[in-house]
């Protein structure tokens, strides 16, 4: 996700989404509520492989300072 860019939307309701999460072959980008506690528990930035599994927790967004 480039500087600037919008944050991406969960797939299941539309609320900002925190991550990606890949479960053996299907992906999807999630908010809080509709992630696996994987994708919840990870750091910013981190990315937690397990199995055939895959989760990415997207960084926090700048904050503008002013």
């Amino acid at each position: 996700m480039s500087a600037g860019a919008e944050r991406p939307v969960c797939e299941v309701c539309g609320k900002e989404a925190i991550g990606v999460q890949s479960l053996g072959c299907c992906a999807s980008t999630v908010c809080a509520e509709h992630a696996e506690p994987a994708l919840r528990d990870a750091k910013p930035g981190e990315t937690v492989t397990w199995d055939f599994c895959a989760f990415h927790r997207f960084e926090e967004p700048r904050r503008e300072s002013g």
